[in-house]
């Protein structure tokens, strides 16, 4: 074979090893729970769909588009502090994955941010001590300027995210409550905007391979 040849030989398997190496990066890291896995989706008022009804909840909406059983554990008014009392509840039932989204109730009373991203360490260290897996759920930051405009994250969520090395789905909540149209109130979604979220969130653990 001239140099040449040898030249473009090599090139050929180096490019083919890129693509290979490129393909495996891309692919989702985790392994899909199949149809009628225990999910639990963990929270406060927004999990359990307060403003419209359980039927509507996004715990629901997701259990039809995921085909998983899907347990709403959402307690209206819970704050971080009370999801973690229920947390060996939760572990009692040994779910395949959890859907942790508390915190918005701990801004409205005015607890110290560092007492609110202890308790949901606690609560996902719990979890995973069972080899539970935990996908966070990130909460708007409420303030009088998000009550009458555009909600964002509280940033707590992103620093928990890191620190603990799980998977967050952020912006969902504060897309739909930036939305009128999809709020029953100034902090919780009415049933359109709980199916949306549903459907964000779905998508979310598609593209992390949650789902098939």
């Amino acid at each position: 074979m001239s140099l040449g040849g040898r030249f473009l030989a090599l090139a050929s398997i180096g490019l083919a090893a890129a693509i290979g190496m490129t393909g495996c990066d891309s692919e989702p890291m985790q392994t899909a729970l199949p149809a009628g896995s225990t999910v639990i989706a963990l929270g406060d008022s927004l999990t359990y769909g307060y403003g419209a009804n359980t039927e509507t909840a996004y715990p629901t909406v997701l259990a039809e588009l995921s085909k998983w059983r899907v347990i709403n554990a959402g307690v209206n008014g819970d704050t971080s502090a009370d999801v973690l009392t229920r947390v060996n509840e939760i572990t009692e039932q040994s779910p395949d994955l959890v859907l942790l989204g508390v915190g918005g109730n701990d801004v409205l009373q005015r607890i110290a941010p560092d007492t609110t991203r202890a308790n949901i360490i606690a609560t996902i260290d719990t979890l995973q001590s069972k080899n539970i897996n935990v996908v966070l759920i990130a909460e708007p930051h409420i303030s009088t300027s998000a009550l009458f405009g555009k909600a964002s994250d509280n940033p707590l969520y992103e620093d928990i995210a890191e620190a603990e090395d799980i998977p967050l789905y952020s912006d969902g909540w504060s897309t739909i409550l930036s939305d009128d149209a999809l709020k029953s109130d100034r902090i919780h979604a009415n049933a359109e905007g709980y199916r949306q979220f549903a459907e964000g969130l779905h998508g979310y653990l598609k593209e992390e391979g949650w789902v098939h």
